[in-house]
């Protein structure tokens, strides 16, 4: 990276008749460098989300390399804010986009190094070359899902915002009342109306009126939450959503919690093995060998945090609901004698073994041995 140039002349890039193109997205301005593997690669600075410059730079840079109108062109630019409308757009021009993980991107260990945003799209444009020259493990590629499958992981992702407005309003209010010694179970609840009539004059007038605004916001997030709940709930019973019903029947699984696996993991990601749920889970072990030296390094944390976060709180569920099952017996067996450190990493291990299972169960309707269904009609709404 500190000698962009050099890298990107290197001998072992011997495609030629195609243009490279790197983007290094800002939220006002996109640095592009551009080349074809054989000469130094020119670069330019376009505004943000313009398209129409984005088509002439890649014109002007076949121009200066020699290589015709039809000539092919590869790109690529790092996953962020900007999301993959760019990728869907660059596909209907006609080339060839690649969206990288930036956690995969390779850089200089030195305790110094030098970053600007010319330098960080030079590396990308070298690798870029050398992904397509063979080097298939230089970075990790992002799966683009449907625009359609997309908009689906808007309702549960909205609904993880608003409990954790719900929270932030709840908790702002208690803080409120404790500083009078005003101490209330649940803030919202059936008493909660009573309780505040009787306890509101005890207070100031600006402390009053600061937490009746407060709770008005609380009444607004609870409802918006309560909108999407039902939501969720009525597309399930009428069947527009059969893979969340089927993974909801299993006791210990929640509606709310088979909609977030099926949009974010098992309904649009096809699975070869065993191996590659783990990895998309971030939940595959990283060991660390150099010499004699051997290091269990815990697991990878490198796939969707939503689901891997679901699969832990599940399978302390799954202890609880299925005790019977197989996974729990092993469980038990393996961790429950040890301690709270013990039992937190055992946790884990059932969390990657439980997703495998709910895997298998959706694809290959294997139900995990051991493992109870629910009678049809009690699937419910549940985290």
């Amino acid at each position: 990276m500190d000698a962009p140039n050099t890298a990107l002349q290197g001998q072992h890039i011997t495609i030629v008749g195609r243009l490279y193109v790197a983007f290094e997205l800002g939220d006002k301005s996109w640095k592009l460098s551009l080349g074809d593997g054989v000469r130094a690669p020119s670069r330019c600075t376009v505004v943000a989300g313009d398209t129409a410059a984005v088509l002439s730079a890649i014109s002007k840079a076949k121009a200066r390399c020699h290589l015709g109108t039809d000539a092919p062109v590869r790109s690529c630019y790092e996953a962020g804010r900007d999301g993959f409308w760019l990728h869907r757009w660059l596909s209907g021009q006609g080339v060839a986009n690649l969206v990288v993980d930036p956690a995969s991107i390779e850089v200089n260990r030195r305790a110094r190094r030098a970053k600007t945003d010319r330098l960080d799209s030079d590396k990308l444009l070298s690798m870029l070359m050398r992904y397509h020259a063979g080097e298939r493990r230089v970075w990790a590629v992002a799966r683009i899902p449907t625009p359609e499958q997309e908009d689906e992981r808007r309702v549960h992702r909205e609904l993880g915002r608003l409990r954790q407005e719900r929270t932030a309003h709840s908790n702002r209010i208690r803080s409120l009342l404790v500083l009078h010694n005003l101490r209330v179970e649940h803030i919202g609840a059936r008493a909660w109306a009573h309780w505040w009539a009787q306890q509101a004059g005890q207070l100031l007038p600006g402390l009053r009126a600061e937490i009746e605004r407060e709770f008005e916001r609380l009444s607004l997030v609870a409802g918006q939450i309560r909108t999407l709940e039902a939501l969720q709930a009525r597309q399930v019973r009428s069947g527009a959503q059969p893979a969340i019903a089927v993974l909801a029947r299993l006791t210990g699984i929640g509606t709310g919690s088979a909609w977030t696996l099926v949009k974010e993991l098992f309904g649009w990601r096809q699975f070869h093995n065993r191996r590659e749920v783990a990895g998309c889970l971030g939940l595959a072990p990283t060991p660390y060998a150099s010499g004699t030296s051997e290091v269990e390094q815990g697991i990878s944390k490198a796939g969707n945090k939503r689901a891997r976060w679901l699969m832990v709180e599940l399978a302390w569920s799954w202890l609880r609901f299925q005790p019977a099952s197989q996974l729990s017996q092993w469980f038990k067996v393996r961790f429950a004698g040890g301690g709270k450190r013990v039992r937190r990493i055992g946790i884990v291990a059932l969390a990657r073994r439980l997703s495998i299972a709910l895997w298998r169960y959706l694809e290959q309707g294997e139900i995990p041995l051991g493992a109870t269904l629910k009678p049809p009609s009690s699937n419910t709404v549940a985290t």
